[in-house]
């Protein structure tokens, strides 16, 4: 029965999309304000579709509302979640909120043991933080630290991409000390290196070039991605000079990938290139990087 209430307010609240802020401000108040954080958290992300500002107190009153005995009133993180991402969406600049979600850990029990549950709030939280102007620079930056070297992996990638908007050499040095460290998922160091590349551009090209190395495994394929996404000529002769020593299928695709993505002429020619006269693997490969972007 109160599954089935839950599933009716959830429905009503989709209603309010085609009525406007204004008009749907009323039912979006009363729903922040419910116990169910499904509820929260819908009325949070319609509020954000309809750029509901002035429901700015009444996000943040839920925001806090949630932290309290957290795990019975938000289970999932669920709630604090759309309500951080609402904050960001509808351009609350004031950090205390965001400070709180950044640094909040969730733990709830999961079969075997406990798992967090709060890594997708601490990343959003990231994310505010830099544009918020009550902060002065060096504390953002404590912030960032600890996150690189935090337990969730999805939150260390945030960290870097938060990075980037602060933008300065000091971001840049620090994702080059992550990125020397290295980090149990090479996803993580291949978004440390995208973010590099985003900052520093081409400069930063040698840098990421020492982990192009094949022996490298998946660090080396994330490397390769990272540089195909900052579409740079530069980085897309890198690219095409790794292709003869390139060994491994998986490293030879990512190559292949990383060479569509990064949308120059000298990269598509050469995929078009392996398509009609490469080995059938390679040749496949290579029709599956172009597909990536068929408009081209």
């Amino acid at each position: 029965m109160a599954s089935r209430r839950i599933e009716e307010q959830l429905e009503l609240l989709s209603q309010l999309r085609g009525g406007g802020a204004e008009m749907a401000a009323p039912a979006l108040r009363k729903a922040l304000n419910d116990r169910v954080n499904l509820v929260v958290a819908k009325a949070a992300a319609i509020a954000a579709e309809l750029g509901a500002a002035t429901l700015l107190p009444e996000l943040l009153s839920a925001f806090d509302h949630l932290f309290e005995d957290a795990v019975k009133r938000d289970p999932q993180c669920w709630g604090k979640v759309a309500l951080a991402r609402a904050l960001l969406d509808l351009g609350h600049r004031e950090s205390p909120a965001y400070l709180r979600g950044a640094v909040h850990v969730q733990r709830e029990k999961v079969w075997g043991g406990e798992a967090d549950t709060a890594g997708p709030l601490r990343g959003i939280c990231l994310l505010a933080l830099p544009a918020c102007p009550d902060l002065p620079r060096e504390r953002v930056l404590r912030y960032m630290v600890d996150a690189l070297t935090e337990e969730a992996a999805p939150v260390r990638s945030d960290a870097a991409r938060a990075l980037i908007e602060m933008q300065g050499d000091d971001c840049a040095l620090l994702l080059r000390l992550k990125a020397r460290a290295g980090d149990a998922d090479a996803s993580v160091t291949g978004q440390v290196l995208e973010a590099l590349l985003a900052l520093e551009r081409r400069d930063a090209l040698p840098f990421v070039q020492q982990f192009l190395k094949p022996e490298l495994g998946e660090v080396a394929e994330e490397a390769a991605l990272a540089v195909g996404s900052s579409r740079t000529a530069e980085g897309a002769a890198m690219l095409l000079a790794c292709w003869p020593g390139a060994r491994g299928q998986e490293y030879r695709q990512a190559l292949l990938r990383a060479l569509s993505i990064s949308r120059q002429d000298d990269a598509l020619a050469f995929l078009r290139q392996l398509v009609s006269e490469g080995r059938p693997q390679d040749a496949a490969d290579a029709r599956a990087a172009l597909a990536l972007f068929p408009d081209k």
